[in-house]
């Protein structure tokens, strides 16, 4: 009888974890992301214990002495001053982004003359890497923050307005006619029925577009840049400072976790009939 239990609870246990696409009990959600953390930050400080060189300890800190390095950051270098710029410009670029490319995404993709006009440049500057506009850039508007705001813009924009058109392209045509059906005007159909229907997943675009400007911060602060995260970088490569440019990289990580949960209860409070569709 125990022989006989034991593969009905492997079976058991691969049909609730390990069927695809099948949601698995919270607790172990929560117990597997926090392993997930655990596990990297062992194997980090198995790395750094089996370094016995003290020059190759310089450039593979412990856990503990880049959390000593971010703390004395934090309280002897103003390092959350740098964390203040660093925000100030990823929020400014990447809503100046959306202010524009949510608005003509939903239009690209509702309009066939508007997404034939528009769709070609865009498609095309979007391989264009953000750093090779940093030359024109500077000339064109210094060494302010206009030019590094205006990175972070271009590393947003392109992607988010087509990710954009393509939510509102695969609309289905039959939600509309149903709506026009029942006698429903044009501008009732845009914002009772459209609008509804593309909403939750251009919030998921905002909320991955997003991590993307948080990686442009680096090229955006690359050049003559007083302040901010990818500044202390460039001065922590300097002096060899292996411990400050971890904690520096760690610190962006968690900012951009932190923005992403944000979207995340954004989206589960302002669409909860997403969130018990998905259930």
């Amino acid at each position: 009888m125990p022989s006989a239990a034991r593969p009905r609870r492997r079976r058991g246990f691969t049909r609730t974890y390990l069927t695809p696409k099948q949601a698995i009990p919270r607790r172990a959600r929560v117990i597997l992301a926090v392993g997930s953390f655990v596990f990297v930050v062992g194997v980090w400080t198995l790395l750094a214990a089996l370094v016995q060189n003290p020059l190759s300890a310089l450039f593979v800190p412990s856990p503990y002495q880049v959390v000593l390095t971010w703390w004395d950051m934090m309280v002897n270098l103003a390092f959350y001053n740098d964390v203040g710029w660093s925000t100030f410009r990823i929020l400014a670029g990447f809503l100046l982004a959306a202010v524009v490319a949510v608005p003509l995404g939903l239009l690209m993709g509702s309009f066939e003359a508007v997404r034939s006009f528009f769709n070609p440049p865009i498609n095309a500057i979007r391989y264009m890497p953000a750093s090779a506009f940093i030359p024109l850039l500077i000339l064109l508007q210094g060494l302010g923050e206009d030019e590094k705001i205006t990175i972070i813009w271009i590393g947003v924009f392109f992607q988010l307005v087509l990710m954009v058109m393509d939510i509102a392209h695969r609309v289905p045509d039959e939600m509309l006619n149903v709506a026009y059906t029942l006698g429903a005007s044009r501008w009732t159909v845009f914002y009772k029925v459209f609008l509804p229907a593309t909403f939750p997943e251009v919030v998921d675009a905002l909320r991955i577009t997003m991590g993307w400007a948080w990686t442009y911060l680096i090229v955006a602060e690359l050049v003559a840049a007083e302040h901010g995260i990818g500044s202390f970088i460039l001065i922590a490569e300097r002096y060899l400072r292996a411990d400050r440019i971890i904690a520096a990289i760690i610190t962006i990580g968690i900012l951009g976790l932190i923005t992403d949960t944000l979207f995340a209860v954004i989206h589960r409070l302002a669409f909860p009939y997403v969130q018990k569709v998905r259930a």
